[in-house]
C-alpha cells in the first residue's frame, strides 16, 4: 500500500526517507517540490535522485482530494466540497481580500459537538480527517490559484481552521498538518496567520500551547454558564470558568497577545445589553486578573433546523459599540459567501452520521433559551 506523503510533516517525511535509505536533505528537497510547487509526479523532480525517484514510484504518492463541486460568490469567495471517501464529502472556502487570501479549512467530517447555531453540527458526525485531508485542502487551493491567477506567487496568506468540525478533537491529525501550513520548506505562513478555532476543549489547548502554539479564537457565544450549556453543550463538560483559565494559560505561548472570542449574534437569545454586560464584567474580572482578548461578533446565517433568527443590524452595532467603549477591541465579521453557503456557520458538505444527531437536537431544541440574570457569570468567574 502506497504512502500519501501529504500526511507528513517535515519530520515525518525525514523519517520516511530514512526508512528508504536516504538522507534528510533529500526529505527537504522533496517537500519543497510538493508543497512549494505543488508537484505530484515524481518523475517531474528533476533535482531529486534517480534512484529515490524510482523508489517513491513504488512506495508513494501525492494524493490530492477529488473535487466534487466548485462554487464561486459574487463577492469572489470559492467554496470547494471535497470527496474524502466512504459517502463522506468535507469543504474549504477561500475569502479573498484587498490585504490578505484567506483559506477556511475543514478538520472533521462533520461535527459532535453539536452547537445549536451551526449547520455543521446538526448534520452529525461521521469521522475525523487524516492529517493529509487536511493539508490536501490547502494544496489543492493554493495552487489552483497560483494557475488561475498565473503567479508562483503565494496567494493564501492565512489559515483558519474553521471549517466543519472541532479541531481540537482531532488534535493527533492536527497539529502535523498546523507544522506543515507554517514550515517554510512547504507555505511558511505566519503563527500569527494560522488561528485555530475551538469551541473549549480545555486539555488539547493545554497541549496545543506547548506543541505548536498558533493564533486562538474561542467560540464563546454567550457570557453564563446557563445559555452557553444550551448554545454550546462543550460547555457542561469544560464550564466558563475553566475555559477562561486555560485562555491565559495559552496566552502565556500564544504567538498574539490576546484571544479572539466570537459570538454568533442570535436575535433575542445572546445580543441584549445585559449580555454584553456580563460579557464585559467576565473578561475584566476573571481570575482578578480579566483575560486580553478582542471580540468578533459574528451574524447568525440561519438554517430551517436551527429555530433561531439573525440578530438586526442595529442591534449588533450597539452592541459592538457597549464592547468597545469599556476599551474591548470588537469587530463585527462581514459576511462574505452567503450566497453560495459559504458564510460562518453555514458549512455542511455531506456526512454519513454515525451519532443520531437528529435525536438530541429534537432533545436540545425543547430546552428553552431563556436569558440568565445580569451577574451571574461575572459572581462565578
Amino acid at each position: 500500500m502506497t504512502v500519501n506523503l501529504l500526511d507528513f510533516d517535515l519530520d515525518g517525511l525525514a523519517a520516511f526517507c530514512e526508512r528508504l535509505g536516504e538522507k534528510r536533505f533529500r526529505a527537504t528537497q522533496l517537500f519543497r517540490w510538493i508543497h512549494h510547487r505543488g508537484a505530484s509526479d515524481f518523475g517531474a523532480m528533476t533535482d531529486l535522485a534517480k534512484s529515490l525517484r524510482e523508489k517513491l514510484q513504488g512506495a508513494a504518492e501525492v494524493r490530492a482530494l477529488p473535487v466534487l463541486t466548485e462554487h464561486v460568490s459574487a463577492d469572489g469567495t470559492i467554496k470547494w466540497l471535497f470527496d474524502v471517501g466512504s459517502g463522506d464529502a468535507v469543504e474549504a472556502v477561500f475569502i479573498p481580500e484587498e490585504d490578505r487570501g484567506t483559506l477556511c479549512v475543514s478538520s472533521q467530517a462533520g461535527c459532535a459537538v453539536n452547537c445549536r447555531f451551526c449547520s455543521t453540527g446538526h448534520q452529525g458526525f461521521s469521522r475525523n480527517l487524516t492529517t493529509a485531508e487536511i493539508v490536501a485542502q490547502l494544496w489543492y487551493a493554493e495552487h489552483f490559484l497560483r494557475r488561475r491567477r498565473n503567479t508562483d506567487e503565494r496567494v493564501i496568506s492565512n489559515v483558519v481552521m474553521m471549517g466543519m468540525g472541532e479541531p481540537l478533537q482531532n488534535y493527533g491529525a492536527l497539529v502535523p498538518a498546523l507544522r506543515t501550513m507554517l514550515d517554510d520548506h512547504a507555505y511558511g505562513l505566519s503563527r500569527r496567520r494560522v488561528t485555530v478555532s475551538t469551541s473549549g476543549v480545555v486539555p488539547m489547548m493545554d497541549r496545543l500551547g506547548q506543541d505548536c502554539p498558533v493564533a486562538l479564537a474561542v467560540s464563546l457565544h454567550a457570557p453564563n454558564d446557563a445559555l452557553r450549556d444550551n448554545l454550546v453543550p462543550l460547555n457542561r463538560k469544560y464550564p466558563i470558568a475553566e475555559l477562561l483559565d486555560a485562555c491565559n494559560r495559552y496566552l502565556e505561548h500564544a504567538p498574539r497577545d490576546f484571544i479572539t472570542f466570537e459570538s454568533c449574534m442570535l436575535d433575542g437569545v445572546n445580543d441584549q445589553p445585559e449580555h454584553a454586560e456580563q460579557l464585559i464584567a467576565l473578561v475584566r474580572r476573571h481570575g482578578g486578573r480579566g483575560v486580553s482578548c478582542k471580540f468578533n461578533l459574528i451574524p447568525f446565517n440561519p438554517f430551517p433546523a436551527s429555530g433561531l433568527l439573525r440578530s438586526p443590524a442595529p442591534r449588533v452595532a450597539s452592541f459592538a459599540r457597549q464592547l468597545a467603549d469599556a476599551g474591548i477591541v470588537t469587530t463585527v465579521r462581514k459576511t462574505r459567501g452567503d450566497d453560495i453557503d459559504a458564510a460562518c456557520g453555514q458549512l455542511a458538505g455531506d456526512v454519513k452520521d454515525r451519532t443520531r444527531v437528529g435525536e438530541r437536537i429534537a432533545q436540545q431544541r425543547r430546552i428553552p433559551l431563556v436569558p440568565v440574570p445580569v451577574g451571574r457569570s461575572a459572581e462565578k468567574a
